[in-house]
């Protein structure tokens, strides 16, 4: 998205990614868009398919104490979330960049970068075997949590913050037909279920599980059971079976690094911060950094000015704190933690009540949950 926005402002720039095109192309991730990440696409020249293509949001139905407590985020803020899963996303930004013409060097992963307080940084990585030096003007670390770009910035200039959750999230994509319309959240005694949308014959759930868990230590009846405990209420539609066709536990962790810049590196996305997945922010997050960074990289070229630039890192981390704050709020708030007596559990219930009958509640949810404004 970055090397996209760059184009549209006639800035050249070079993409080096580890992977294979096929892997980059097909990996399956999260497929929740915020308003403003749509909005973003279609400024870009890259959301045709999901005007076409995606499913929008407009609820979620939060169930607990066997009822279901709907918030409708379009009544309450007039904004809207799309399920349009991030393979997709990835497909049309492929797309986009084979049309300009500039590089993508796949199968190239960087071994270490240098240069960063000088004028012109060197990324220095393998291609068929061999090492190669690219220098450029700026480098932008969009190589998730376990690349290199972090690990540039000297260790005495970064302050970590790190929380990792005593759960994890048993996932699964099954052939069935979404029971409602709407995304499913089961905040139940027995732990957290989830049920999301990815087409109209496939819906992808979650169940809370040990961080460690064994996916395949799960059959199938055993996930059913535990999915129809946790997510079904008296009054609705019970939760449609179909065939399993893909398993995995996902661990949980809240990170982010500051600053998110040092020298020409600035870092994007899960190379700078990790949140739990219950916001659906990771894929949005990175989003509004690269947009920020994008419209900087842009003023700098256009008129010499390097405001943006030096405040790339303050103006992502201002609105990343929030992010991380509603997040880890809401990963507290809807999961059951080992050790947790009754008064804990009680407070949760009154936080869950609190956000799903009143007014201010589901305010302060539904602005959150469909994206807070990116300041670009």
């Amino acid at each position: 998205m970055l090397a996209q926005i760059l184009h549209a402002q006639g800035i050249e720039s070079v993409i080096v990614e580890r992977a294979s095109r096929e892997h980059v192309r097909t990996r399956l991730r999260a497929g929740v868009l915020e308003q403003g990440s749509v909005e973003m696409m279609r400024e870009f020249g890259v959301g045709d398919r999901v005007a076409k293509l995606g499913l929008k949001q407009r609820a979620i139905d939060f169930r607990f104490a066997g009822e279901s407590h709907p918030i409708d985020f379009e009544a309450v803020c007039g904004r809207n979330t799309w399920v349009y899963p991030q393979h997709e996303v990835v497909t049309d930004l492929m797309t986009a960049r084979d049309a300009s013409g500039l590089p993508v060097l796949y199968d190239a992963p960087v071994t270490r970068i240098e240069g960063l307080e000088g004028s012109q940084p060197v990324i220095h990585y393998e291609q068929d075997g061999k090492p190669v030096a690219l220098q450029c003007d700026y480098v932008a670390g969009c190589d998730g949590f376990r690349g290199v770009s972090r690990s540039a910035i000297p260790a005495d200039k970064l302050k970590v913050f790190d929380r990792i959750y005593p759960f994890g999230w048993l996932g699964i994509l099954a052939e069935a037909r979404p029971a409602i319309k709407d995304i499913t959240w089961g905040c139940h005694e027995s732990g957290f279920a989830m049920m999301s949308i990815r087409s109209p014959s496939v819906t992808r759930l979650y169940l809370q599980c040990a961080p460690d868990e064994d996916a395949q230590a799960w059959s199938d009846d055993r996930i059913w059971s535990e999915l129809h405990k946790r997510l079904d209420v008296p009054g609705l539609p019970t939760l449609e079976e179909g065939p399993i066709t893909q398993k995995g536990v996902t661990a949980m962790r809240s990170f982010l690094a500051e600053p998110m810049q040092h020298g020409r590196l600035f870092l994007a996305g899960d190379a700078a911060h990790i949140v739990p997945p219950t916001g659906a922010k990771g894929l949005n997050s990175a989003l509004a950094d690269v947009k920020v960074l994008g419209r900087a990289l842009a003023e700098h070229y256009r008129s010499g000015r390097s405001e943006w630039l030096e405040r790339y890192s303050d103006t992502c981390l201002k609105r990343m704190w929030l992010v991380q704050r509603f997040s880890a709020g809401l990963c507290t708030m809807v999961h059951q933690f080992p050790g947790d007596n009754a008064f804990v559990r009680r407070l949760q219930r009154a936080d869950l009540e609190y956000m799903t009958t009143t007014a201010p509640g589901r305010l302060q949810f539904s602005e959150n949950f469909t994206g807070l404004p990116i300041a670009a």
